[in-house]
């Protein structure tokens, strides 16, 4: 299958025809309207990575998920191509950066460490811990712990969503990315999963809450988001890799999950 760019970036979402269109025809029109969508997709994902993550290469694992995406797909979902495929597109690159594991063991056992930690004292405190209580759990100067923070910011390559946001069509972005064969079962699980991580957010300091709401929700760089909130683009990653630890440790505790699970 020849695959074409010539579709510029921002076009109206395609559906598939109503007529008797073959579905190979139909797959392959919805890949080639839509391939400007992955390389956008991959260039702000890569802005987002350490140097030694190739664009191309993200390119090239987004354009077999909008494959994937494009012969799954079906009008009668009610959700435009667009949406559809961009879940799926994201999801293909971000499963193939987990695989590649290029993050050093220390830095996910230091990430395990501030993770135990956050939970360790919001146990003792009987609520949120603040810094100056992760850092002392730590045993950490202030200084040392913000470098901790620093070095935890290139293992955050998570997509975290608004769960109260939506698309065009009213369905939130959890429920766009559902598959269209999955069972009850798996879509209750889902369902649940996605109370637990509304209770978790809720539960996040306020500007914590700003920052990944304007990181991945709004797709804004750091340094955008440090003018918005005031401060500089260390202190906005910072901050937001603190707000990805407590996710993950209200998550374990929410879902029963032991500590040093990755």
């Amino acid at each position: 299958m020849r695959v074409v760019t010539s579709t510029r970036a921002g076009a109206r979402p395609s559906s598939l025809p109503a007529g008797p269109e073959p579905a190979n025809e139909a797959r392959d029109r919805l890949v080639m309207e839509h391939v400007s969508l992955v390389k956008t997709l991959a260039q702000r994902l890569a802005q987002r990575l350490p140097s030694q993550v190739e664009v191309s290469d993200l390119v090239s694992v987004g354009v077999l998920g909008l494959i994937d995406a494009a012969s799954r797909y079906k009008p009668t979902l009610g959700v435009p191509f667009d949406a559809f495929a961009r879940r799926r597109v994201q999801g293909a690159m971000l499963d193939s950066l987990r695989d590649l594991d290029w993050a050093p063991r220390s830095l996910r056992r230091l990430r395990r460490d501030v993770d135990a930690a956050i939970a360790a004292a919001r146990r003792r405190l009987g609520r949120e811990p603040e810094e100056a209580d992760i850092a002392r759990e730590l045993s950490l100067a202030p200084e040392e712990y913000d470098k901790v923070l620093e070095q935890l910011r290139t293992l955050d390559i998570g997509a975290v969503r608004s769960l109260d946001s939506a698309s065009e069509d009213g369905l939130s972005h959890l429920d766009v990315c559902i598959d269209p064969g999955e069972g009850a079962s798996a879509q209750l699980e889902r369902k649940e999963l996605r109370e637990h991580l509304a209770r978790g957010i809720d539960q996040l300091p306020e500007r914590e809450r700003q920052i990944l709401s304007l990181y991945f929700e709004h797709e804004m760089t750091l340094a955008e988001i440090g003018q918005v909130i005031g401060v500089g683009e260390s202190r906005v990653s910072q901050l937001r890799s603190l707000a990805l630890s407590r996710l993950r440790v209200s998550l374990r505790e929410s879902l029963g999950l032991a500590e040093g699970r990755p």
